[in-house]
């Protein structure tokens, strides 16, 4: 499949040009703005951008710093096309993030290569990229192999919430819901994050964990202690890797995910908003898989039964509007549910 490059002029002729040179090469979008190569790559997500410096309403220095200021966008290899000459310009090109720079009239040959040295890195750099992310998640899934075999009586629970958690975030996110806090990028950090939710059961005893009966009030007082051991545990991670941006969802996750919409959750008795949205989200696919697992006090629950129990704990437990779209795809996560359900409880 030909790579999609996207050619930003405002100059008819200038965008003729190129796709005369480029059109038998690559799958090409022409924009006659910088606004229109906005709302493109919004669309899809281009292999490279030619992009134009001097254009009118909006330069090209303002648009590569939109490009550069969006998660999802910013790794895309820019070049930049101008009459200018100087020093000067190509310097402020190079430094406001592009790849490279070539100068009109385009000579065809040097275009032709230069685009293919830039794609041939960024591939080998999304290669990379890979790699480094399936890393990071296997190690990410050792600890959260380590956390259960302190808890035996949640196998699974930290992978189910995981998957939970991409079903529900991807469906608000798809509604058009929480525009301010919610984007893909959000997404995928609250999904690695979530993994961390319960580990701070690691400073919690034994005897309270793997109890078989209901805890007392003071043993429960202890046991809810794990939030904030979880919420030191990961900062103090984040601090040493603060590239690793998941770890800072997954201290806020750690720390929160049993705080309650009502306010009456812990450890500080945070209410509706004030609750982070990954920890209000957090919370419905962390009750859900509770009640699918059984427990010392009580055997599984159905997924009708877990269902109802979310349902009834809208507004008071959980955000409504989570609640509400949660009813809506719930059968994904009882599908979910019998797939990664451990052997013993099908």
């Amino acid at each position: 499949m030909p790579k999609r490059i996207l050619v930003v002029d405002d100059e008819l002729a200038s965008l003729k040009q190129v796709s005369v040179q480029l059109s038998s090469h690559y799958d090409l979008a022409l924009a006659k703005s910088g606004y229109m190569a906005l709302r493109i790559c919004e669309q899809e997500r281009p292999d490279l951008i030619l992009l134009d410096v001097e254009m009118k309403e909006m330069n090209g220095f303002d648009v590569i710093a939109r490009i550069r200021q969006n998660p999802a966008l910013e790794r895309i290899p820019v070049i930049f096309l101008t009459g200018h000459r100087s020093a000067e310009v190509e310097i402020k090109a190079l430094l406001s993030g592009a790849m490279d720079f070539i100068t009109k009239p385009v000579n065809k040959d040097i275009l032709f290569h230069r685009i293919e040295m830039h794609l041939k890195y960024s591939a080998y750099q999304s290669y990379l990229d890979s790699a480094v992310k399936e890393l990071e998640n296997s190690i990410v899934l050792s600890f959260a192999e380590l956390i259960e075999c302190r808890d035996k009586n949640t196998g699974g629970h930290l992978l189910r919430t995981s998957r939970y958690m991409e079903i529900l975030s991807r469906e608000l996110l798809q509604a058009g819901l929480f525009t301010d806090e919610l984007t893909p990028h959000e997404v995928d950090m609250m999904i690695r994050g979530v993994l961390f939710h319960d580990i701070g059961k690691i400073g919690i005893s034994d005897a309270y964990l793997n109890k078989s009966g209901t805890l007392s009030p003071q043993e429960y007082d202890e046991v809810k202690k794990h939030t904030l051991i979880g919420a030191r545990i990961v900062e103090s991670i984040y601090q040493r890797m603060p590239a690793q941006e998941y770890m800072k969802y997954a201290a806020m996750i750690a720390e929160g995910h049993h705080e309650r919409y009502d306010g009456t959750g812990y450890p500080h008795g945070l209410s509706g908003d004030k609750i982070p949205l990954c920890c209000r989200i957090a919370a419905v696919v962390n009750v859900y898989d509770g009640c699918r697992t059984e427990r010392p006090h009580r055997p599984v629950l159905t997924h009708e039964e877990a269902c109802r129990i979310i349902m009834k704990g809208a507004g008071a437990e959980f955000d409504p509007i989570i609640v509400s779209v949660f009813g809506a795809i719930s059968g994904k996560f009882a599908e979910v549910n019998l797939d990664m359900r451990p052997l013993a409880q099908v």
